[in-house]
């Protein structure tokens, strides 16, 4: 495993597309109101985390923590990501962003434009934080100067959302070349920040045999890329990618030089995605490549938020970890402008391209491009999961896919079975009489909406206060699973009707 020392002062990264052989043409802060919980809900009433082989000791080395504060940390983020993804849906429009503080994640920050909403998000155990915009505002102001700029990364190479700065940075060789731009963009001005900068990006390219998350493939006899997350539409199994690996058509061969398989869809630029279906001679699992001979299984794709630590699996640079920087960006590369991009302080190199990037056990995206290398320190930028499943109409494979034998995907098997009918935008609960689980244990559900709708599943456990979300649906499908190592208590699902109408199954076993 090749491990990243200090970048030293003089070093020049250049941001390159990691696909080998085939390189396709704290700061100031904003005035607002800080208020902290009076106190945050306690590590240990949260369930352990059990991380895959190999991340602890990449954590420790790559973030410089103790065995301790890898293990607090990691305990810490699977508590404060749930947070966050709760108070974000119920802020809604005025969601200013979140992000973890403190070196072991002990703190989770967010921020709204309505300083009404500071009590509920200091019942949850967050840090409230008022700030003037919103993160849907920054987000529309970076595609206004993703419009206004011109297509050279020589007059600007990245453009992205800084939620902690409540502001959208652009990184410039000169920025004196920049404000002429920025100004023709009509925008706010005290809401962008142009900042010097030498990155220039480009992308990362470089019997049944498994098909693992991070391994080698190759596109004609040199171009290598790396393998992301195996997924299937419809029946058909397959993997995501970066979309400079390769163009719609093109055969593809695996890290030992088997026909492997075609290129279905690829998007470059724009966006930096594509998806390839296998032939027989390769079986698609939930897993990532972590080096030293174990993998990192692949549960679902809930988003990580800034501060979290992610990892990247790559065929070039093998298993590297780093923290999620900043989200929404966008990257100006040699061959165009790639944007909704997540930034991360992941080294990769040429070749690393298209592998997987992953939270803990959470699906993030596939690797985009990046700068510097891992001798002295780099960038990375990856494509997020959920742009490349709803592109292209795929699903995740995960773990959860194969937790009931018994169980399909359309949610028969289980040994509970529940029905109803939603219209778009309504909420169900069932069973209609919450069930009480008297054991620790695995709770499993499933539910199967409408062709071309998008049903979300939710696990709710009763408090003794409120009914709290444990796990929440990921999926951009019609049907979704979720799973959770429970402890004793009264539960429930909630299904939500975010796209389409109609009736569903729901399926669900508790220990």
């Amino acid at each position: 495993m090749v491990r990243r020392p200090v970048l030293a002062a003089g070093c020049v990264p250049v941001i390159v597309a990691l696909a080998l052989g085939a390189v396709p043409a704290r700061a100031d802060r904003p005035g607002g109101v800080v208020l902290a919980p009076a106190a945050a809900p306690a590590a240990a009433a949260v369930s352990a985390v059990k991380p895959p082989p190999g991340m602890l000791e990449a954590i420790e080395q790559d973030l410089n923590m103790s065995r301790e504060e890898a293990e607090t940390r990691l305990i810490n983020e699977n508590r404060l990501l749930a947070v966050a993804a709760r108070l974000r849906e119920r802020l809604g429009v005025r969601f200013g962003g979140a992000w973890l503080r403190t070196k072991t994640a002990h703190t989770l920050v967010v921020a709204t434009t309505s300083a009404a909403d500071i009590p509920q998000i200091i019942v949850e155990g967050a840090q409230a934080e008022v700030v003037p915009r919103s993160l849907a505002q920054l987000v529309a102001i970076r595609k206004k100067l993703d419009a206004a700029l011109p297509p050279d990364p020589l007059i600007s190479s990245v453009r992205y959302v800084d939620v902690k700065r409540n502001k959208v940075i652009v990184l410039a060789p000169t920025p004196q070349r920049v404000e002429i731009f920025v100004q023709k963009a009509g925008v706010n001005r005290a809401a962008v920040t142009v900042l010097p900068s030498v990155e220039v990006p480009l992308p990362l390219s470089a019997p049944a045999y498994e098909l693992v998350g991070g391994a080698a493939y190759y596109v004609g006899p040199v171009n290598r890329c790396s393998v992301g997350f195996s997924v299937l539409k419809g029946t058909r199994p397959g993997f995501v990618s970066a979309g400079h690996c390769g163009r719609q058509g093109d055969v593809t061969t695996g890290f030992n030089r088997v026909a492997q398989g075609v290129f279905q869809a690829s998007t470059f630029p724009g966006s930096d995605h594509a998806w390839i279906t296998v032939n027989e001679s390769w079986r698609t699992i939930p897993a990532v490549d972590s080096g030293a001979g174990s993998t990192v299984p692949v549960s679902g794709a809930r988003p990580a938020v800034e501060g979290a630590s992610v990892c990247q699996s790559g065929s070039t640079t093998d298993w590297q970890c780093g923290r999620l920087q900043q989200l929404s960006a966008s990257v100006t590369y040699p061959g165009g402008v790639v944007s909704e991009l997540t930034r991360t302080s992941i080294c990769a190199e040429p070749g690393d391209s298209g592998g997987p990037i992953i939270s803990i056990d959470q699906a993030q995206g596939v690797t985009s491009g990046g700068s510097g290398d891992c001798a002295s320190g780099g960038t990375t930028y990856f494509q997020p999961i959920a742009a490349i499943l709803t592109a292209y109409g795929l699903t995740l494979k995960t773990t959860e896919d194969d937790l009931l034998p018994g169980a399909s995907r359309t949610c028969t098997g289980y040994p509970r079975q529940v029905t109803g009918t939603l219209v778009k935008g309504q909420d169900d609960y069932q069973p209609a009489e919450p069930y009480r689980s008297a054991v620790a244990g695995l709770h499993v559900g499933c539910v199967d909406g409408p062709e071309g709708a998008d049903f979300d599943l939710y696990l709710e456990k009763w408090t003794g206060l409120k009914w709290l979300t444990v796990v929440p649906g990921d999926r951009v499908t019609s049907d979704e699973m979720v799973s959770h190592q429970g402890t004793p208590g009264s539960y429930r699902y909630r299904i939500t009707a975010t796209v389409g109408s109609g009736p569903y199954v729901l399926g669900f076993t508790a220990p």
